[in-house]
């Protein structure tokens, strides 16, 4: 009964660290974009691999992450992390392989993008490579895994063939989703320092935060606003608006944070509601566009 009591806790905390409603709500926005610039053509093939890439490629990424960093405080999405099983690890690559298996069907160029985001993950996670524990290599493994290649992901799913320019607005996802990146790091920069890893916080210290929020997210709703104008030009303006007045709010935040422990639970309050913003923005232009 012990036994039993004790794997069941186990395979409770591996689906803490999946962390799916963190997947959704603040990682979907990209693939949502995919799939609106595309026009949506296959919507039943676009919700099925939304499905699979948020649940099983970025799920079993999260809890491979957290296998590794054994974080006891404050994560993205977890305010007490629980402590992870030795069969965590395989599981969690169990589940991006099989997201693999499952996406092979959309063909050479959709599975490549795939195999990139795993290395990326992968890179960043594992001890011998460790990219989070670089300031800079940490931002490229985030940005490519679930920035640039989460509108692919979304594109190609949603029935359009390969496209390069639609690399411009997945470039400005992943700056947009970088410009918050660091601000986790600020309430976790002690872990960090103690296994240490250099990351972003850690490197240039939590008032550089504000800053790069601002040039990154610039530099990203510039170039997502060029790929509305390239593929659906009646949403470049309200694009722009909806962004500039999200991207004001988060400033004004982000001004007034001061590092503390207890602000934790506002960052993931405001995080989540700018994500979500956005998030319902997509969907309901995606519905206009479609309908």
């Amino acid at each position: 009964m012990a036994e039993t009591r004790s794997l069941l806790r186990e395979c409770r905390h591996f689906c803490i660290h999946l962390r799916w409603h963190y997947q959704v709500f603040i990682l979907s926005g990209g693939y949502l974009l995919g799939g609106l610039l595309s026009g949506l053509h296959s919507p039943g093939d676009f919700l099925y691999h939304f499905l699979v890439i948020h649940l099983l490629l970025f799920g079993g990424a999260t809890v491979y992450n957290s296998y590794w960093d054994r974080d006891e405080g404050p994560i993205g999405g977890l305010r007490n992390p629980p402590p992870l099983a030795p069969w965590t690890r395989p599981a969690s690559l169990a589940l991006q392989f099989g997201g693999l298996l499952i996406s092979l069907p959309l063909g050479v160029v959709y599975t490549l993008f795939y195999l990139v985001s795993m290395l990326m993950f992968w890179l960043y996670s594992h001890p011998v490579y460790r990219w989070k524990g670089h300031p800079l290599l940490s931002l490229l493994a985030i940005g490519v895994s679930t920035g640039t290649n989460s509108l692919v992901f979304g594109y190609l799913a949603a029935g359009s063939g390969w496209d390069p320019m639609v690399l411009v607005p997945a470039a400005g996802v992943a700056l947009i989703m970088l410009s918050l990146y660091p601000v986790s790091q600020i309430y976790q920069s002690r872990e960090d320092e103690a296994r240490g890893d250099r990351t972003f916080v850690v490197a240039f210290g939590a008032k550089a935060v504000f800053g790069f929020f601002m040039v990154a997210y610039a530099a990203g709703t510039a170039l997502v606003a060029a790929g509305f104008f390239w593929y659906q030009p009646w949403l470049t303006v309200v694009f722009l608006i909806v962004a500039l007045l999200a991207g004001g709010i988060t400033a004004l935040f982000l001004r007034s944070l001061r590092g503390e422990p207890s602000e934790y639970g506002t960052v993931m309050r405001v995080k989540y509601t700018m994500s979500l913003l956005f998030v319902l923005f997509l969907l309901a232009a995606m519905v206009i566009n479609h309908y």
